[in-house]
């Protein structure tokens, strides 16, 4: 009976183990990301058991007339009056495995575009995001790496 407890507890603690393995794998990406450019801090965060990215700074964070950069290109007029600073322009990323997070989307506010979009953590501090329309193979991918500083 001793034996079977042991073993009972034994498999319990290792199936917790393996949970909180596979969280802490799909979390590595979170924190503060330069963009490839380095003209942007993106956050990512997890909510809801998805990845979604901010912008939490800017370079040039005023347009020429020294007021907060905006969203101008959005297709939607309503939202073209919001700040960039602060903007989610990342959300619903699933990881699905091996460094993978994918089926979420990616706002580009340079250009007003959406598209779907594939993150790839290629090392602990370097992550590819690739942007697409249709499918991963026409599309573009930027290398952003962690904010270590």
């Amino acid at each position: 009976m001793k034996k079977m407890k042991k073993l009972f507890a034994l498999t319990i603690g290792l199936f917790f183990s393996l949970i909180t393995l596979a969280q802490s794998e799909s979390d590595v990406i979170l924190g503060d990301w330069y963009n490839q450019e380095k003209d942007a801090i993106i956050k990512i965060y997890k909510e809801d058991g998805k990845y979604h990215g901010k912008i939490t700074w800017m370079l040039n964070p005023l347009d020429k007339n020294g007021n907060p950069k905006t969203d101008p290109l959005n297709p939607d007029e309503s939202m073209q009056s919001r700040s960039r600073m602060g903007m989610i322009i990342m959300y619903n990323f699933e990881y699905n495995s091996d460094n993978e997070w994918d089926n979420g989307n990616i706002y580009d506010p340079k250009s007003g575009n959406e598209y779907s979009g594939t993150m790839t953590l290629t090392s602990k501090n370097h992550l590819n995001l690739r942007g697409y329309v249709g499918i991963p193979l026409f599309g573009r991918t930027s290398n952003w790496s962690r904010k270590l500083d």
